[in-house]
């Protein structure tokens, strides 16, 4: 008997035969856009309008002389960039980077760290006043000197202008400092003295000449002159340190530091200080390795670093004395005699304020000036 087997079809033939199917089902099938949403899209534009692409860091030969710094070739923001990329550089890694988070940081805890003293803050009032406005001065220094290192790449004009602001906030937490010193880390031998009792006078007068000399020579000679601007920014500020820091020292070698641990405070304090210092008036190590330093490590990176350790500390230690001297701080100096020093905080704050506008003014008219002497040199 004959026996039929069933014909299988090909294997080709019954892969196309499932395709058509798979394709006429897809074609019947309605159409599913996987296009984002228009409100993502906006999102996106939006983003995209004001948060721009930051243009890569460039060398030293590509910005003007004024924004270079010595023995540093490369980590340059360009200059002219607008105010948004400026700000925005903040999340970029160039060679002023940590010169703006190391003071950011700083400026930060300062403040917080007096909110939180004593647990529930501290009650601003006669004995409390100086403590507070020296903190008000740390941290507009800090916060000036953090703006200028962000923005100075927008302009030439924004470029001093912005400088001129970070040294008004030098005179300010001079004189912050001075105040602090005085009323809370002095003793009675020192303030009866003939220095105590021209101590505040005199430190007002110095922290406004460091602004004004500061502001002098970084516009009149900072590009002939480097050494001579070194110098006349150096020497004002080290007169006024060492007239600020009396008190402590005064403290240090005539009595003992058994009381509590705020002389070791003030003493790292000042060895923070003169390492800054160091790092501020030599270029180590990039002197010796240049272009080695350049984003991480060069002296003025260093620098920064150094002096936001450095105020933290003394912040520490003057919270430490306030603590000490509260309940007899009014009786032995008197609350008209801690008003008219507050008052004289804010003569000085307002004459560094007119000091770095006038410059400001002066800067502005200059470089006015020399851009229109280029015009009439290209006509």
């Amino acid at each position: 008997m004959t026996t039929y087997s069933p014909v299988k079809p090909p294997v080709c033939l019954l892969f196309l035969c499932v395709c058509s199917k798979e394709l006429w089902i897809v074609s019947i099938m309605p159409r599913v856009s996987f296009a984002p949403p228009s409100l993502c899209l906006a999102f996106l534009s939006l983003l995209n309008h004001y948060l721009p692409s930051l243009p890569p860091t460039v060398r030293d030969i590509d910005v003007p002389s004024l924004h270079r710094q010595q023995f540093i070739p490369s980590g340059y923001r360009p200059v002219g960039l607008s105010w948004r990329c400026c700000v925005l550089s903040l999340f970029q890694i160039h060679n002023e980077t940590l010169n703006v988070w190391s003071h950011l940081l700083a400026a930060g805890i300062l403040g917080f760290r007096l909110l939180g003293s004593e647990g529930q803050g501290i009650s601003v009032d006669f004995s409390s006043l100086p403590l507070v406005l020296y903190v008000f001065s740390a941290v507009t220094y800090l916060s000036c000197s953090a703006a200028a290192h962000l923005l100075q790449s927008h302009s030439e004009q924004a470029h001093y202008s912005l400088f001129f602001l970070n040294y008004m906030g030098v005179g300010i937490y001079q004189y912050g400092c001075a105040l602090a010193l005085c009323l809370y880390s002095s003793y009675a031998a020192w303030t009866q003295s003939m220095l105590g009792q021209i101590f505040l006078p005199a430190a007002a007068v110095l922290a406004w000449f460091s602004c004004a000399t500061c502001c002098f020579a970084k516009f009149y000679l900072c590009r002939l002159y480097p050494l001579h601007r070194q110098l006349f920014q150096v020497v004002p500020l080290a007169v006024t340190y060492l007239l600020v820091i009396s008190p402590v020292v005064h403290r240090l070698i005539m009595y003992s530091w058994t009381t509590s641990s705020a002389p070791f405070l003030h003493l790292l304090q000042v060895v923070l200080f003169l390492l800054s210092a160091f790092f501020f008036s030599c270029p180590i190590p990039e002197y010796f390795f240049p272009g080695r330093y350049d984003i991480f490590g060069h002296s003025h990176q260093l620098f920064h670093i150094l002096l936001s350790f450095c105020m933290l500390t003394q912040q520490e230690a003057l919270f430490q004395d306030f603590l000490w001297q509260r309940q007899g701080l009014v009786r032995e100096f008197g609350e008209k005699h801690l008003l008219m020093a507050c008052v004289s905080f804010a003569c000085l704050l307002l004459c560094c304020m007119m000091t770095a506008l006038i410059m400001t003014i002066r800067a502005q008219a200059q470089l006015t000036k020399g851009l229109r002497y280029q015009r009439d040199i290209c006509r």
